[in-house]
């Protein structure tokens, strides 16, 4: 696997329809039900088939042969 780009997201968790359209790997919220219902959507390397799937920073997301990982803000608390 080559690079993974990082995505950040504003929070410390976000949904995997919502992650797939803030990384632009899909256009709509449909779009992201019909990938994911199909397989075709992987989280750590397993197939996702919950779009409702909490992400955390780390998490690698692949759709389609482009890999991207999540990036949460620090928390410096």
């Amino acid at each position: 696997m080559g690079a993974v780009d990082q995505v950040p997201i504003r929070d410390q968790s976000i949904r995997l329809g919502q992650f797939l359209k803030l990384a632009n790997l899909i256009d709509t919220g449909a779009d992201a039900k019909l990938v994911i219902a199909d397989g075709l959507v992987t989280v750590n390397d397993d197939v996702e088939l919950r779009r409702g799937r909490q992400l955390h920073d780390g998490d690698v997301v692949e759709l389609g042969g482009i890999s991207v990982r999540v990036a949460a803000p620090r928390s410096d608390a």
